[in-house]
């Protein structure tokens, strides 16, 4: 069932229309390469750079499939940055966003990332890319505090703080406030993926979010907060505050939509007319099946 779930993702991708055959080739590729391959290995992703993968890591195998694999995030990624712009990476996990700034746009990357295991592919990839004077790489998490709090661990992408009574394998990682990582050092994107602490994270970084140089938030709005007690419309809620709507976007047409933020993830963007001109104005990038 998931290899079939897989092939159906792999062939209905936007990015794949024009040659679905040799998307699934990759994927027949990567299938008997992690099989008889011992170790990582390295994947072309954006503009000549790599990511390495192995098996169950299924964001960095999404970008081999499908060029990017999170297409409107990714692209909204590419579209909006230019180079020497800072982007700031909360919940990096091996880094496909992180890597995907700095090697697609040339922008200044600080990567967070708290579960250790994950933090060292994170690091593998700034490494193999020559990104260590662009990408800063740090093992800890975000939060409304600085604390101390355990995280699961054998969870790839959707690794979390462990709710009250949660059972399972786990690992107690330092967190910190958002306002204290970025000092006066404000960054041009924020992409948030915590698996349902975001309102946390927001909270930790309410002086962040007032300033004016931050153009937008990409955060994950897909119910995962209700482990915590915390609704997607209270996400919202905190982002009207500092002056930020909710948009879909369409990378092809390079238009924000009006979007439901609870579609699975929503851009969050306070000055709307900048960041059109921004991002018509893009360079199209190159991607291992086309450009964008």
């Amino acid at each position: 069932m998931q290899l079939l779930k897989l092939l159906k993702f792999v062939w209905r991708h936007p990015l794949n229309k024009n040659a679905k055959g040799k998307a699934l080739i990759r994927v027949a590729k990567w299938q008997l390469a992690s099989r008889m391959l011992a170790g990582p290995i390295a994947l072309p992703f954006v503009e000549g750079a790599q990511l390495f993968a192995i098996r169950g890591m299924t964001g960095a195998t999404g970008n081999w499939y499908c060029g990017l694999h999170e297409v409107i995030e990714m692209g909204f990624v590419l579209h909006l940055l230019r180079q020497s712009d800072f982007f700031l990476d909360v919940g990096a996990n091996i880094g496909s966003y992180s890597i995907l700034a700095a090697a697609g746009v040339g922008a200044r990357v600080t990567a967070v990332e708290p579960i250790p295991e994950t933090f060292a592919y994170l690091e593998k990839n700034v490494i193999l890319n020559g990104f260590a004077a662009r990408v800063r790489t740090c093992c800890m998490g975000l939060s409304d505090a600085a604390s101390t709090v355990r995280f699961t661990s054998t969870l790839d992408t959707v690794n979390h703080v462990m709710a009250d009574g949660e059972v399972g394998s786990g690992v107690d990682v330092s967190v910190m406030r958002l306002d204290d990582l970025v000092s006066d050092d404000v960054p041009v994107l924020i992409k948030i993926d915590v698996e349902g602490h975001e309102r946390a994270v927001l909270l930790g970084g309410e002086k962040t979010l007032e300033d004016s140089r931050l153009l937008a938030v990409i955060m994950e709005t897909n119910g995962s907060g209700a482990r915590y007690g915390i609704a997607d419309d209270e996400l919202v809620i905190v982002m009207s505050r500092h002056g930020f709507r909710p948009y879909g976007y369409d990378p092809f047409r390079r238009c924000l939509l009006e979007s439901n933020p609870t579609d699975g993830n929503t851009i969050f963007i306070r000055d709307e007319a900048l960041v059109i001109a921004r991002i018509n104005a893009a360079k199209r990038c190159q991607l291992i099946n086309g450009t964008i």
